[in-house]
């Protein structure tokens, strides 16, 4: 049976760490690294509870690097699902980027490649008007690159990449909130 299309405008789609769960220098690389942020997780649900639909697009550079494997990684996301579950909700998909950033992939970010696919897993052929939440540079100019309006949170590495980019809280087009929950707060808050 074929997927009913969705608007883009209701697709939410999320990096993965340091927006969902702590980030570290060192990577995730087990299930017992892999902590959620509470209000990250209760965010979600309530995007899904809203009727948004929410994806997940990472970057995960240390299957590359040989710090953890895909079956390892699996492992993490079945614990977020069911997290997000637990409290109501659910992740309508997740995509990841295994590459290392000399591999030459289309799907790393900042390139689109990742997004795209979240996209075609979705039947949503046109991204503009989705959201794109990152803690970086990198998840921003992912988003754009498919027409989604970025948001930088600033729990991971988000203050980091504010210090590096400050011009970011200014620009006109990126929405700047303390955590995920906060965007979610605002998002839900401007709907009728």
């Amino acid at each position: 049976m074929p997927r009913a299309e969705k608007p883009a405008a209701q697709l939410v789609i999320l990096d993965r760490d340091g927006v969902i769960n702590q980030d570290s220098d060192d990577y995730v690389k087990s299930l017992e690294e892999f902590l959620p942020y509470p209000q990250a997780i209760e965010a979600i649900a309530r995007l899904s509870q809203s009727g948004w639909t929410v994806a997940i697009a990472t970057n995960q550079s240390g299957i590359a690097r040989g710090y953890y494997d895909e079956a390892t990684l699996a492992v993490m996301h079945e614990r977020l699902n069911a997290l997000v579950a637990e409290a109501g909700g659910e992740i309508a998909h997740i995509v990841h980027c295994p590459h290392s950033p000399g591999d030459g992939c289309d799907c790393r970010k900042p390139l689109p490649g990742l997004l795209t696919q979240v996209g075609t897993a979705l039947g949503i052929d046109d991204l503009a008007g989705s959201w794109m939440v990152g803690d970086s540079l990198r998840d921003l100019e992912a988003g754009e690159a498919v027409g989604c309006r970025p948001v930088l949170v600033r729990t991971g590495k988000g203050e980091r990449t504010l210090a590096k980019h400050p011009e970011r809280a200014n620009d006109g087009r990126t929405r700047v909130f303390d955590d995920l929950a906060g965007f979610v707060d605002w998002l839900l808050g401007r709907q009728p």
